[in-house]
């Protein structure tokens, strides 16, 4: 996808489902032939710096590899193009959460901020998941620096590449039980969520919420999804 279709996105509605929500989906932000290439990247060592079997961690049930630097073009395009437009949304959750951090325009000024702080290792990922596979709540927090929202999009069409394997979030309230979300993606489909926290606006003000996903087990097929993580690991 181009920069100047992310412009042409209605910003302002995404910002207004993420307050709502804590996640807001681009429908075909990517093509389905941009899927399949980057789909096909999983089965060379070349691109990737790291492999994870999620099963020796106690993840869940799959397997991803994170991307290592220079990214692939789709990749980086995405991150540093994809970053200015949610810096407004990072920046005001900060504010209405009474964190003292604010996050800088553009990408390669927020990069340098981890750099500086030992986080250099890239964190983009392409994760791939066969039969009976899932993924375990969590969040990509890698550091001290933390960019509060991440992309994940959906690489494989659901119902015919593979089946089961929802997307799933879900939000701790203070004194109160975890709201689940079970969210819909077709191949293609971006989903914009919140990493650890966000603020909700209440009677007194606005409250955090503690948010976490996973994926729930697929039935059969196979299943890929590109991670776009802002912020490097240590």
């Amino acid at each position: 996808m181009s920069e100047r279709s992310l412009d042409g996105l209605d910003w302002e509605a995404l910002a207004q489902q993420l307050d709502q929500d804590g996640c807001a989906i681009i429908r075909s932000l990517l093509s389905h032939a941009t899927c399949d290439e980057v789909s096909a990247l999983y089965a060379s060592a070349e691109p990737f710096r790291s492999q994870v079997i999620m099963a020796r961690h106690g993840f869940g049930r799959g397997e991803y590899k994170y991307f290592k630097y220079p990214l692939p073009d789709v990749v980086a395009r995405l991150r540093s193009a994809l970053y200015p437009r949610l810096v407004p949304i990072a920046n005001r959750w900060y504010e209405h959460m009474d964190l003292p951090t604010r996050f800088p325009e553009t990408h390669e000024a927020f990069l340098d901020r981890c750099h500086a702080a030992g986080q250099e290792r890239p964190t983009p990922l392409l994760l791939q998941y066969g039969p009976q596979d899932y993924n375990c709540l969590h969040q990509d927090l890698y550091g001290e620096h933390v960019f509060p929202l991440q992309v994940a999009i959906l690489l494989s069409e659901p119902g015919e590449d593979f089946t089961g394997g929802e997307f799933m979030l879900t939000e701790q309230r203070p004194r109160m039980q975890s709201r689940p979300q079970v969210i819909g993606l077709k191949k293609g489909d971006a989903l914009i969520f919140a990493v650890n926290q966000r603020p909700v606006k209440g009677v007194r003000g606005y409250y955090r919420v503690t948010l976490r996903h996973g994926v729930s087990r697929l039935h059969s097929g196979k299943r890929h999804t590109l991670g776009i993580i802002f912020h490097d690991a240590l």
